[in-house]
């Protein structure tokens, strides 16, 4: 997949040529592909020149892969018919199958809106000039979920530096929040994992916070969406444990707009999303706890992300993108 995804990103190249030879000039990219510029320092890609933007009779919307595409494409048609009417467009859902597919097809001029989840956002902003706009979120402005390190309330554990010594479980090599976010994150709080506490994997997060709850484990690293729902079902007594750290919230996933479109539509994008109401739909009833898009910025909103990649090494390429 990565091979084909480095062919299918040379096709792309080849498509802007017209904006790469635009983009010769810029002495600002960031991380960005060498095809995009960053000149305003928002680590997005800015817009070309009037005579390279886009202006498609057809927008072409694609949610992140999901295991059953047509199940989603009757879930978000009713927000696409809202786009259409807002928009004045057609709009075409298009199902991906992969990450990496999904930013190629944005790369390359045949994706104009989508939903990127957490991790990959990162490598559309970079990669396939997708500028983030919005998330779900609540009627308070809330999105996201956060890290949050829990212990129980009678181990004598209160803070970072108590957890010296002790046996924490994290969740899985590959989780966000319940490893890698906690190694990315704590040393700049003055603790190291496995340096400073013994490192035990559980195997998800329900298994963490439960064998914290029985004694197994000194502390957890989870995530708090999973821990919330688990309050719901009365799987555990919330009395019986408390939190010493809580990380800013991770976004969930992006909905981007691809750079180079027409700003008068991509105004027109924004009002469909943001005039959206979500309670009573399809949409809905798939994704609880949120109501509506709210704005967000991928420099300020996905801070925490890029820190966490970084800090695991992770570097913007075709062959990184998983």
């Amino acid at each position: 997949m990565l091979a084909a995804l480095g062919m299918m990103g040379m096709m792309g190249m080849m498509t802007h040529t017209g904006t790469a030879r635009a983009a010769d000039d810029c002495i600002a990219h960031g991380d960005l592909d060498p095809m995009y510029c960053d000149m305003d320092g928002d680590l997005v890609a800015d817009a070309p020149a009037a005579d390279q933007q886009e202006d498609p009779d057809t927008l072409v919307f694609a949610y992140t892969p999901v295991e059953d595409p047509a199940v989603y494409a009757d879930i978000w048609k009713p927000f696409l018919e809202h786009m259409e009417k807002v928009t004045g467009k057609d709009v075409q859902f298009f199902a991906v199958q992969s990450n990496s597919a999904e930013v190629e097809a944005m790369r390359s001029g045949r994706l104009h809106v989508a939903g990127f989840s957490t991790g990959p956002t990162p490598f559309a902003v970079n990669l396939a000039g997708a500028v983030p706009f919005a998330l779900m979120g609540g009627d308070d402005g809330r999105f996201g979920y956060t890290l949050q390190l829990y212990t129980r309330v009678d181990s004598g554990i209160n803070t970072l530096a108590d957890l010296k010594g002790k046996r924490v479980a994290h969740t899985s090599p590959t989780s966000n929040s319940g490893n890698l976010a906690p190694r990315a994150l704590l040393p700049a709080k003055g603790i190291v994992p496995e340096k400073d506490y013994e490192v035990v994997y559980s195997g998800s997060h329900d298994q963490s916070i439960l064998g914290v709850v029985a004694g197994d484990y000194d502390a957890a690293p989870v995530a708090s969406e999973v821990v919330e729902r688990m309050v719901q079902r009365g799987l555990y007594d919330p009395n019986e444990v408390k939190i010493i750290y809580e990380s800013k919230p991770f976004p969930t996933t992006s909905f981007n707009y691809a750079y180079n479109l027409k700003p008068e539509l991509i105004e027109k994008i924004k009002e469909a999303f943001f005039t959206f109401d979500m309670k009573g739909t399809a949409l809905g009833e798939e994704f609880k706890g949120v109501s509506k898009f709210i704005p967000v910025t991928y420099k300020e909103d996905w801070d925490v992300i890029r820190e966490i990649q970084a800090a695991n090494g992770v570097k913007y390429t075709p062959d990184n993108l998983k």
